[in-house]
């Protein structure tokens, strides 16, 4: 036993110093061509052109219509030729060839490549079948098994290091993560099938490991290391779960690992690894809530870890856009990723019955996020961090208020993004206004509130409040069209032309509760909305006549067609004779103003044309 420790020992303290001997090689070696390129620039670029000579005298030497030239001639000096008196022929000259630009080699990749993967995945099993044959015929006891484990993989890693130093260095890689994987292998079957070791042992012998493949990554500058050391220290919580709930100790270990995994990133630009390490600590999160979360004892410390992991991922989206400008692909991933846990995991954990407290933190998230926006350098970036702060101020509101409220705040607050927009010519603010919009929209269609007093009753309140804050938003649209995109004219005339809808269907609500008589056919009711699209209609063919607006004039046209539908479809088979009367003279007087108007107008613009 006891030399079992010395031999955990020994590679415990080898594995980090080779990967900090390996991380200071490389900087060394870095900055020693650094100097000299800065000292001589002079003799650096005397040796390029004599390595272009060089080359050119290999590439003429091969011509077989060219004499071979003298082997000193990167000896003689440079001289300019005088030009040649001008002849009837000319000896034929012979162009050198271009070197052909490298392509995919397929032999090459796959006996370079996919052979090394298989050859070290062919090695592993052989060793695993010749052990397992050893073990079972009692040949090597428990101790020296791991043992074994241990010396193969050490000897494993400072292997691949003397390949590296020969230039092989994708070879060296799958060396190195064989020989983790086989230190892995031995610390787990240590603990969990020998119990030769205690679970802290095994624990911390593996975070070492990982902090071994960390060094070595950073200095062999190899993502593909980093990618193995993110798997062999995610894996080890699980491989050494006893089922017991350590939350304290597990989140704290994650979360120096996501330090480790993200100074890493810092230092090498390896976008692949937070989304990864993200993801692994989502799953652990979900994990460990769904087995021991149960009572509110748990509250404050996971409040806590959850608060820390967000910012640990939240900073590293900060610096990737203060760094590189516009995110890629998965810099936008793990921005969006970090939000959307975060926000997911409070409501979980606070909507129930701490309502304030989770509202406090939306409002709180949304602040931190505007923080961010101002400190990144204007990119879409900025637009990601001042979209996700509308989304956390946005959220507070359901939270927060219930029923028609929530739609009414929804809308006010789209007012006050769009009116931004207009006023500082920001086209983010004015998407946000339209978003919410949207969706105070959809809340007051599928959450429509009970009626009450005619136009005293909240219904009708909810109604009024997003009417006039899209006919607001269709307005600042109209005087702006000329700064406004195409697309953004659609839009906002998509939400002026909601505003009218809405606004005919809550007067309609309206009428019709308040002329419900309880008759089958509500004759009483149907007049009222046939009066009422008629009034509308007319209105809006007045207002889009004497303000010139095309868009009106249509809406008009189609609530005009809507209601003739009504009138001759329905008025005339189901109302009686007064009723009928009624309708079809408010449409025919309506039809008839209509009429007038547009061909005084038509007459008016004839004059105009004429003079």
């Amino acid at each position: 036993m006891y030399g079992l420790y010395v031999i955990l020992g020994l590679v415990f303290l080898a594995a980090p110093l080779l990967g900090i001997i390996a991380y200071l090689r490389v900087n060394q070696l870095e900055k020693t061509l650094q100097r000299l390129r800065s000292a001589d620039p002079l003799a650096s670029r005397v040796a390029a052109l004599e390595a272009e000579v060089g080359q050119l005298k290999r590439r003429l030497s091969e011509s077989p219509d060219i004499a071979p030239l003298p082997a000193a001639i990167d000896e003689q000096p440079l001289a300019v030729p005088s030009p040649a008196p001008a002849t009837a022929s000319h000896a034929p000259r012979h162009r050198v060839a271009a070197e052909p630009r490298p392509k995919l080699d397929l032999e090459a990749l796959i006996a370079g490549r996919w052979l090394n993967r298989i050859g070290i995945i062919a090695l592993l099993l052989a060793g695993a079948f010749f052990l397992k044959f050893a073990f079972d015929n009692d040949w090597i006891g428990p101790a020296g098994r791991v043992a074994i484990g241990l010396l193969a993989g050490s000897a494993l890693i400072v292997f691949s290091q003397t390949i590296l130093q020969r230039g092989y260095s994708y070879f060296s890689e799958g060396i190195a993560g064989l020989g983790a994987g086989v230190l892995y292998l031995s610390l787990y079957a240590a603990h969990q099938y020998y119990q030769l070791i205690p679970s802290w042992a095994a624990f911390g012998g593996m975070a070492i490991v990982t902090a071994a493949l960390m060094a070595l990554a950073l200095g062999r500058d190899s993502v593909r290391i980093a990618l193995l050391a993110l798997a062999g220290g995610f894996l080890t919580p699980a491989l050494l779960s006893s089922g017991v709930d350590a939350q304290i100790q597990l989140f704290s270990y994650i979360a120096v690992l996501n330090f480790g995994l993200l100074a890493l990133t810092r230092q090498r630009d390896w976008d692949v690894l937070p989304p990864l390490a993200l993801l692994a600590t989502i799953l652990y999160y979900i994990g460990w809530h769904q087995q021991f979360y149960h009572d509110a004892t748990h509250l404050l410390p996971t409040l806590a870890f959850l608060s820390l992991f967000f910012a640990q991922f939240s900073a590293q989206s900060l610096l990737q856009a203060r760094r590189s400008g516009p995110l890629n692909a998965l810099q936008i991933l793990l921005l969006v990723l970090t939000a959307g846990f975060y926000l997911v995991a409070l409501g979980e954990l606070l909507y129930d019955l701490h309502r304030a407290q989770l509202t406090l933190a939306l409002l709180l998230i949304s602040a931190a996020y505007l923080g961010m926006m101002r400190l990144t350098p204007p990119s879409t970036a900025r637009l990601l961090f001042a979209a996700t702060a509308l989304t956390a101020a946005t959220l507070a509101i359901p939270v927060q208020l219930e029923g028609e409220w929530i739609a009414i705040a929804w809308a006010v607050e789209g007012a006050a993004l769009a009116g931004s927009g207009f006023r500082t010519d920001h086209a983010g603010l004015r998407g946000g206004g339209l978003i919410l919009f949207v969706l105070a929209a959809l809340n007051l269609v599928f959450d429509l509130p009970d009626g009450g007093a005619f136009l005293l009753n909240a219904r009708f309140a909810t109604f009024a409040v997003l009417v006039a804050c899209l006919g607001l938003s269709a307005a600042w649209a109209f005087r702006s069209r000329e700064t406004l995109s195409a697309n953004e004219r659609f839009a906002f005339g998509v939400a002026g032309v909601a505003a009218n809808v809405f606004a005919l269907w809550g007067l309609s609500l309206e009428l019709w509760d308040a002329f419900d008589t309880g008759q089958r056919h509500g004759l009483a009711q149907m007049l009222s909305l046939s009066l009422l699209w008629a009034a509308y209609a007319t209105a809006l063919i007045l207002v889009g006549v004497r303000r010139d607006i095309a868009a009106l004039r249509w809406q008009a046209l189609a609530l005009f067609g809507l209601l003739v539908g009504k009138v001759f479809l329905y008025d005339l088979s189901l109302l009686d004779r007064a009723y009928r009367i009624v309708s079809f003279f408010a449409l025919g007087m309506a039809l008839l103003v209509v009429s007038f108007f547009y061909q005084r107008r038509q007459s008016a613009d004839k004059s105009e044309n004429e003079s």
